[in-house]
């Protein structure tokens, strides 16, 4: 990552895990804090150029690598599986430990969780459990609608851990799911075209040694976890309905049936009677808004519902 103001360091967590934070503080007066939560297969250092922007406009930024992913450690797991055991539980225990970092170092100013992907699931996820701490929460990229699919997702898990264990990759899922989503660009140069538009930006991904793995049968068993949990709509009845949403997805994203997903739970939370939704289906965008052609308006659309939303 290019040298930059997005610090890092490591945070102990509760669940055993060494967590690699990165922060970004606020130029001028401090209006907010925003938690970053990063995707699949990635890390949170690639979000310096968005949390610097953030910071720009006034807001503390972490982002943390989740379990399994970038600099994060832990005794109980290894790269590329969140844990030996208990992995999603251990994953959002994590996420709870962060954020009371951040606003034991910056007291006092509200909290607003970000989530891209599968990070949008674990912020969704965050959410649901602790309502009463967060101020608004962004859900970008993110899919929590596999209904009957994950049934089957499951199925093929299974075969898989018969075979060859809970830890081994999980290849029949990296086809179903990155591999077969760039099948949709017969245009690609590579494996992560679906990714972004922006050539140098996919080459970035593509050329880093901690991005674009197969996850493991484990990873991908507890993720579904968290997914079942985000899809619960008995899970929404402790969310104050006048919590703010911030949903964005690409109309080229396969990862979100071209934006369809996000759609869906745009009209989930209003049936719920969630009264400050905002929805955004990005025209030509793919997966990865904050990396695609385009991003620095979006950037500063996002800024403008934080200060909204901070009063």
């Amino acid at each position: 990552m290019p040298k930059s103001n997005f610090s890092l360091q490591t945070l102990p967590s509760p669940t055993g895990a060494r967590l690699a934070l990165y922060t970004a503080e606020a130029r001028g007066t401090p209006r907010g804090i925003v938690h970053i939560n990063h995707g699949l297969a990635e890390h949170a250092g690639r979000y310096a150029p968005f949390a610097e922007f953030l910071a720009s406009r006034g807001y503390h930024v972490g982002a943390h690598d989740h379990r399994g992913h970038g600099a994060t450690t832990a005794d109980d797991g290894a790269p590329r599986r969140y844990a030996d055991s208990d992995g999603w539980t251990k994953v959002m225990g994590d996420v709870s430990a962060v954020e009371d970092s951040l606003r034991a170092t910056w007291p006092g100013l509200p909290l607003i969780v970000f989530g891209h992907s599968m990070g949008a699931v674990i912020a969704f996820n965050q959410v649901l459990r602790q309502p009463e701490k967060l101020a608004g929460a962004a859900i970008w990229n993110g899919n929590m609608t596999l209904g009957e699919l994950a049934s089957f997702m499951k199925l093929i898990l299974w075969f898989e851990a018969a075979a060859g264990g809970e830890f081994t990759p999980s290849l029949t899922l990296d086809s179903m799911t990155f591999k077969s989503w760039n099948k949709n660009f017969p245009e690609r140069r590579t494996d992560a075209d679906w990714l972004s538009r922006d050539a140098e930006e996919v080459d970035k991904y593509v050329n880093d040694p901690v991005c674009g793995w197969p996850a493991s049968v484990s990873l991908w068993r507890d993720f579904l976890e968290g997914t079942a949990y985000a899809e619960d709509k008995a899970n929404l009845v402790n969310v104050p309905k006048d919590m703010p949403f911030h949903l964005l997805g690409g109309s080229k994203d396969p990862a979100t049936l071209q934006g369809k997903a996000m759609r869906t739970l745009y009209k989930r939370l209003k049936k719920a009677g969630f009264t400050d939704v905002d929805l955004h289906i990005l025209k030509g965008f793919r997966h990865e808004t904050l990396n695609e052609i385009g991003r620095e308006a979006q950037m500063a659309a996002f800024a403008d519902w934080l200060d909204r939303v901070t009063g």
